[in-house]
């Protein structure tokens, strides 16, 4: 009888959430506004303390600035600025930058960096940046495109729009080779299909990376659909040559890294 009165008696339950808990009751500081998207960031930050990557003072950038012949003065669009720490240094070089981030945590993370680093000469805006480069008929000195072009469900298509929106094209991303995935544990349980396709009378395979669990987190930083589409690298360097840029140096290649064969490349208009 005593086991059934204690089932039957009403348990426990945690207060409703208050917008008190919203309110922060400390002196104003870097780390408060980092705070808000505690254990979120993949950013090293100067001022706070955030994530692990040095996304701020990253090798990549310096390397692309030279390749580039520098950015002082020129407009460059960003495709995907994450948390802003490229966008910063492209903005320290003397670029003016319009960056588009169309996750909305993150577009509020660069917001957050803005306010922080000081980047007067850099825009965020939130939105598709293939749904912006579809329409626009800007025209801009150089894309900036690090870290996206792997999260894309046709990769083909952003490449071809990147040819009509500038002259000058940075590019860092994973691409697909089958026997490197087929070797890791991480990667060969997320790639499943494969499928031929064509895009402005380009050929080429798509691989389907699944994003599964991943897209529980609320730092999750891929694209916009359950799934993308990778390249290979012979696709990813023909689709380039298919509409008219010229690579012009290739660095930072990574076979081995552990979320996938990477490289960063600087190309022209040929």
């Amino acid at each position: 009888m005593r086991n059934l009165l204690a089932r039957l008696r009403p348990r426990p339950t945690a207060p409703p959430p208050s917008i008190l808990d919203e309110y922060v009751t400390t002196a104003p500081s870097p780390q408060n506004a980092v705070d808000v998207f505690a254990g979120e960031w993949s950013s090293q930050l100067p001022l706070a303390s955030a994530g692990p990557i040095p996304l701020f003072a990253d090798d990549r950038v310096e390397w692309a600035l030279g390749q580039l012949g520098g950015v002082a003065g020129a407009r460059v669009l960003e495709l995907g600025p994450l948390e802003g720490g490229h966008t910063y240094m492209l903005a320290q070089a003397g670029a003016e930058v319009l960056a588009i981030e169309s996750q909305t945590r993150a577009y509020l993370k660069c917001l957050i960096a803005k306010e922080l680093m000081g980047m007067p000469k850099a825009r965020f805006v939130l939105g598709d940046f293939m749904a912006y480069l579809r329409e626009t008929d800007e025209r801009f000195d150089t894309v900036f495109a690090s870290g996206v072009l792997y999260h894309m469900r046709n990769p083909v298509e952003t490449i071809a729009l990147t040819a009509r929106a500038a002259n000058r094209l940075f590019l860092w991303t994973h691409y697909h080779d089958e026997e490197i995935v087929r070797s890791s544990a991480l990667l060969s349980p997320r790639f499943r299909k494969t499928e031929l396709s064509s895009f402005e009378g380009f050929e080429h395979t798509l691989h389907r990376f699944e994003y599964e669990s991943a897209l529980q987190l609320k730092g999750f930083c891929g694209g916009s659909a359950p799934h993308s589409n990778w390249l290979s690298r012979q696709d990813l360097t023909a689709a380039l040559e298919h509409f008219g840029w010229k690579v012009k140096a290739v660095s930072f290649e990574t076979p081995d890294h552990p979320h996938g064969p990477a490289l960063a490349l600087v190309a022209v208009k040929g």
